[in-house]
């Protein structure tokens, strides 16, 4: 009876890797995460980049004191133009800073069909992962609020996830 008792305790524990809980979730959002790096650019821009516009020239000079582009004012035309440095060339044009690394979910809706698929909503916390030292710069971090503020310990997201036979996904 003994043995019975032992290997019902020992199956009880044991998850499908498809099961809906908060670990399932986690590994598949940081599965997907690990490919798709935070930018500080959605779109990237083309180098040489020219601008006249106040909020664009204080982020690319932000990336200038950091040693990622060079600047050339032209007065006469009133533009500045911005290239990239080998340092920089690395990053450009997109200027990424590292990858959401998932710790906790928060909360997660009911499992239901949806496009074909068994979709969840979930609400999860995360700090990044790899970010470069020129991410860190007062500079930087002032010219773009928003990275200061996802690099600063621990955001919250969202995302949905659909159930595959080989677990939980980001959907493309």
């Amino acid at each position: 009876m003994g043995s019975v008792f032992a290997l019902l305790l020992a199956t009880a524990g044991c998850h499908s890797k498809t099961d809906p809980t908060p670990e399932n979730f986690i590994v598949g959002l940081n599965a997907y995460f690990s490919d798709h790096s935070e930018c500080l650019f959605p779109s990237a821009p083309r180098f040489p980049f020219e601008t006249s516009d106040p909020a664009e020239l204080k982020q690319m000079d932000a990336l200038v004191k950091a040693q990622l582009l060079t600047v050339a004012k032209e007065p006469a035309i009133h533009v500045s133009r911005y290239i990239t440095t080998t340092t920089g060339a690395r990053s450009a044009p997109r200027f990424c800073y590292g990858h959401r690394f998932v710790t906790g979910i928060d909360s997660s809706t009911p499992p239901a069909k949806a496009n074909g698929f068994t979709e969840t909503q979930v609400t999860y916390h995360y700090e990044l992962r790899d970010v470069p030292i020129w991410a860190k710069t007062p500079e930087v971090l002032a010219a773009f609020p928003a990275m200061e503020q996802a690099t600063s310990g621990t955001s919250s997201g969202k995302a949905t996830l659909a159930g595959t036979m080989v677990g939980w996904q980001v959907p493309d």
